[in-house]
């Protein structure tokens, strides 16, 4: 069994805009600080539970701001708070594959 059940982790890299597009030129580091407080505050964070993590390049910003939830290495974008919350109840709550945001 691993540390955590689940294991999710957020790109918040930042480029030059120049360069490449970035997650958190998108807003990654706030819709993570959010995904943090919404499953500490639902009970779901801690060892045998969740675990929000920042990452640096995931390598898909050109997608969107992307998520990876693990172990079932689940790829997602977001919009908003309301995708993410979508994400914690379905994917981290109920185990269901969030398809509409899948990448």
């Amino acid at each position: 069994m691993s540390y955590y059940e689940r294991h999710v982790f957020f790109c918040c890299n930042q480029r030059d805009p120049a360069e490449r597009v970035s997650c958190n030129a998108r807003g990654a580091s706030e819709m993570r600080d959010y995904a943090k407080q919404r499953v500490k505050a639902l009970g779901l964070a801690g060892p045998g539970k969740v675990r929000i993590n920042q990452a640096g390049c995931l390598d898909r910003c050109e997608e969107g701001p992307c998520v990876v939830v693990y172990p079932e290495a689940v790829w997602y974008t977001y919009v908003d708070r309301s995708d993410i919350d979508e994400i914690i109840e379905e994917h981290l709550v109920h185990g269901r594959v969030v398809e509409r945001l899948r990448i």
